[in-house]
């Protein structure tokens, strides 16, 4: 996947979320978990802009890493709020976890391949 690639399907993955939390209701519950769960989709999409110009490959390994973390806490945010029922939407929900798991499968990979360039 080129990296022009990734960052689109990120940034919607981000636009996806923003989306999906416009939905939610006005429990105290579902406004903290949705302001939660925009900043890490968000802030992955903005920290795979940095690491595309990281000034070296550990940099760029540090921030690919970031993305990788925030990814997860999109993932478990999205369980909780699935499991307390605060998403409606469970078609777009499902679509977004599949996404989700995708884009931290494509990180896992970069950042092994990243550790690995910086070893040898």
């Amino acid at each position: 996947m080129r990296p022009n690639q990734l960052e689109e399907r990120l940034i919607q993955f981000a636009i996806n979320v923003i989306l999906i939390c416009k939905k939610i209701d006005n429990s105290f519950a579902s406004e903290h978990l949705a302001k939660q769960l925009i900043r890490s989709a968000t802030s992955a999409a903005l920290n795979y802009g940095e690491a595309q110009s990281g000034e070296s490959t550990r940099d760029f390994l540090h921030k690919m890493k970031i993305c990788l973390k925030e990814l997860r806490e999109c993932l478990i945010n999205m369980k909780i709020q699935h499991g307390a029922n605060l998403i409606s939407d469970n078609e777009s929900l499902n679509i977004l976890l599949k996404e989700n798991n995708e884009l931290i499968s494509i990180f896992v990979a970069s950042v092994k391949t990243a550790s690995s360039k910086l070893k040898s």
